[in-house]
Parts: C-alpha cells; structure tokens; sequence
C-alpha cells in the first residue's frame, strides 16, 4: 500500500476499495495459508494524502472484525516524524493482538533491515524495500488483471437461473463502526 498517492476525499470509496482489494488477496492465497504480510510504504505521504481519524477508525474496525486473524505482519515503511501525532490517535483502536503486529520499519535500521528480510521474500520483494525484484507499476495492467479477478470471483460465488451474480452487494454507503465518541 501507498497511503502517499491516495487521492480521493470518498471515506466510503476508500473502504469499498479496501474491502475489494481484500477480499481478491483472499482468494489468490495459496492453498493453505490463511494470512498476508502487509508492506505500507509511506514515500510521498503527507497531511494532504491522510485520510480522516474517521475513516481509519472504520477501516481499523473491519478489519479487526470482518478479517480476523487474515493479518500476519504489517510493516509501516519509512513514516516521516509528523505520522506520529496521527499514530498516537488510531493505536487505541486496535486490538493488543494486531498492535503487536504493526512494525516500523526504517531503511537504514539494522534491524528494520533483518526484519523485511524475515518478514518478505526477498526474491518477489522489491528493490526499494531491500529486496531484488524491479517492479514498474502499470496502471493498465493492474486494472487488466483486477477485471480478471472480477470473472474469477463471479465464478466463485456462482450465478442464478438468470446469469446474475448470486452474491448481493448492498447498493449505498453503510454505517461500519459505531459513532465516534
């Protein structure tokens, strides 16, 4: 993840997003493993790229309560010093389970250095995190494969005698995490 090229003001966008993308790594996990290591690099983010105390609190929430167990490493990678005021916030709605999860990483810490390497294969990790893979995204691609993941899921959940989609998506925003207190 790249919380520095978030780019839309939609809480409920970036949750259906989340939500998405989560439910597609589920079923591209290989058999037999339940869980995902999570790289969050955090170059190029700043106050203008964070998404509201809020909607981190609902996304917390989902995650903790729709995706239980799904998590087994999260490595913040390289936050800059003012993610700390926003950190100090969200930490409390975690449970001690996943806070104990949620690891910073620095690039020039030996042991942040020790910890990628434990945590990631090195050979599909890419360079810039301390691996050896060269990555170059293309939105193209991604979005390519995404609409085969689309056809991959439909098959999963089946379809009725009319050739929809037998998995019913609620149509508007829902109200995920109580009112903020």
């Amino acid at each position: 993840m790249r919380p520095g090229k978030q780019n839309t003001s939609s809480p409920e966008g970036n949750i259906r997003h989340l939500v998405y993308l989560m439910e597609n790594a589920i079923l591209n996990l290989p058999e037999g493993q339940e869980q995902m290591s999570w790289l969050i690099d955090f170059h190029g983010w700043s106050l203008n790229t964070n998404i509201p105390i809020r909607t981190a609190r609902e996304i917390i929430y989902i995650l903790q309560n729709h995706y239980p167990e799904r998590l087994a490493i999260v490595a913040l990678y390289s936050p800059p010093r003012f993610f700390e005021a926003f950190w100090k916030v969200v930490k409390y709605f975690i449970d001690a389970k996943t806070f104990e999860k949620i690891k910073f990483v620095y690039p020039n810490n030996k042991d942040s250095v020790k910890l990628m390497k434990s945590s990631f294969n090195t050979e599909n990790l890419p360079s810039e995190f301390g691996g050896k893979a060269t990555l170059n995204y293309d939105h193209e691609e991604f979005s390519r494969m995404m609409s085969q993941e689309d056809v991959k899921t439909a098959k999963f959940w089946g379809f009725d005698d009319d050739g929809n989609c037998k998995a019913k998506v609620t149509p508007g925003p829902v109200r995920v995490a109580s009112s903020a207190s």
